[in-house]
């Protein structure tokens, strides 16, 4: 019955290329993941069925996304492409997983209100002692899937782990958090053939292009502070091969020693009120955080970095007339070079102003010079890649923040998720911001070596206001 199923939503797949947009190349190599926790509250025996999961999965990318199950190639043009082609299509990888320790095992508590305690899901120590050391991660590479998949069970326990993978060159954030939703709400109503999205995905990179053919290009202030730190003498690359160069790239190995924060509605409010009340509360966290790790960075290294880096992505449908549906990389990076002496001497308002005055003066013109940068100097990015990093010359902090996602709202039919948690991501000093709906406050999922977390976690500064959980 199941194979009958998925073979009817293959079989609609069409032959098609699909031209990426520059912005997709240039995260080739890297990927999206997460770990969805569910809870089944009512002793379904049929709860979270890998059944409909797979249904749902194969529906969703068959009637929405074909994306998926394409591969990577340069087209006629010298452009990246996504070929789809239905004799050989690149196949969902999805297994069920049995752990022989109930979830809870790998839980870390901590204590909210009245004895209430609040539950994370600690991914070290699930990979140390689950038997599992590690889980696939989507790449294209050595002809991988582009999907991964996997349905982790605990012996007596209610609690039921997603976790998925995607590559970044299909999605970004936003329109990973849109896939994950529409895939849930297909598996909700398979019962009914006919059914459609909502809100369908708009997946044609083609309104990228159209958009920003109308927009002329101003360069943002770090695309010059990294030129002038270097990358101007890089080996130029012409523009023609640039896609097939991206595309050629090895994968973007995940960072693993993640650690997590945790802040509580009313100490991050707090945060904000010491800090500046005038400012938003991510700026407010991004000045605490870029001045400990510098101070950290410093007790590490035993010495003072020449710069401390910030950086936020901004995802510029806000900014835009591209549809709020539109299904791939439209995130771009803002970032705020500061001198290191300058943080270390100033105090948390100054630095949340200096970092608002490079960070929130993002626009689509913004945007377009990026492009631009992709496309034409490359060595930009490569000389950023260099930077941003801790180091005995750099400190970093990049900040995404994902609270505001609708990531509670995967419903595959069994109600939300109870807990949010985070594969390992790439890049050392990357930050994840999740909402956590057990008492309101946030996760921040921490990208920080082992060692200079040592350090970090002694600052009575950040402690003021952050639980460590692991």
């Amino acid at each position: 019955m199941l194979a009958a199923m998925l073979n009817t939503h293959l079989s609609s797949i069409k032959a098609q290329d699909i031209e990426l947009g520059t912005i997709d190349i240039a995260t080739f190599g890297a990927n999206v993941d997460g770990m969805i926790i569910y809870k089944n509250t009512t002793g379904d025996a049929e709860f979270m069925s890998i059944n409909c999961i797979i249904n749902g999965l194969y529906k969703v990318i068959a009637d929405y996304y074909p994306i998926v199950m394409g591969r990577p190639s340069i087209g006629k043009n010298g452009k990246g492409v996504i070929v789809v082609d239905p004799d050989n299509l690149c196949m969902p990888d999805i297994a069920e997983l049995s752990i022989k320790l109930p979830a809870e095992h790998f839980f870390e508590m901590c204590n909210y209100k009245n004895g209430d305690m609040v539950k994370f899901f600690n991914l070290r120590k699930f990979f140390r002692e689950s038997g599992i050391s590690a889980l696939p991660e989507a790449t294209f590479s050595h002809d991988h899937s582009a999907a991964i998949v996997r349905l982790i069970r605990f012996k007596d326990s209610p609690y039921v782990v997603l976790y998925v993978s995607l590559p970044h060159v299909i999605f970004d954030g936003t329109a990973i958090a849109a896939f994950l939703n529409n895939w849930a709400e297909c598996t909700r109503n398979l019962n009914n053939p006919e059914y459609k999205l909502k809100y369908p995905p708009v997946n044609d990179r083609k309104v990228v292009r159209d958009y920003f053919d109308t927009v002329t290009a101003i360069e943002p202030p770090h695309t010059k502070h990294f030129k002038d730190l270097g990358a101007e003498s890089l080996v130029k690359v012409p523009s023609s091969v640039i896609a097939a160069l991206l595309l050629a790239a090895p994968d973007i190995p995940a960072f693993e020693e993640q650690h997590l924060l945790h802040f509580t509605a009313e100490k991050l409010e707090q945060l904000r009120q010491d800090v500046d009340k005038a400012q938003t509360t991510n700026l407010a966290l991004a000045a605490v955080l870029t001045k400990t790790i510098l101070q950290a960075n410093i007790q590490m290294f035993n010495s003072m970095p020449t710069w401390s880096y910030v950086m936020f992505p901004y995802d510029c449908r806000h900014r835009t007339e591209v549809p709020m549906t539109y299904s791939g990389n439209l995130s771009f990076s803002a970032v705020a070079p500061l001198e290191s002496q300058t943080v270390l001497d100033g105090s948390y308002k100054e630095i949340a102003q200096a970092i608002k005055e490079h960070c929130s003066k993002v626009s689509s013109e913004y945007a377009k010079s990026l492009i631009y940068t992709v496309e034409n100097e490359i060595g930009v990015l490569f000389q950023a890649g260099i930077s941003l990093c801790n180091s005995p010359d750099t400190s970093y902090v990049g900040l995404t923040n994902l609270r505001y996602m609708p990531l509670y709202s995967i419903d595959f039919g069994y109600g939300g998720p109870e807990i949010l948690s985070n594969g390992y991501f790439i890049r050392e000093g990357m930050q994840r911001i999740y909402s956590n709906k057990q008492d309101g406050g946030i996760d921040l999922f921490m990208n920080i070596k082992d060692d200079l977390f040592e350090y970090l976690k002694k600052s009575d500064e950040l402690l003021k206001y952050a639980d460590i959980i692991f």
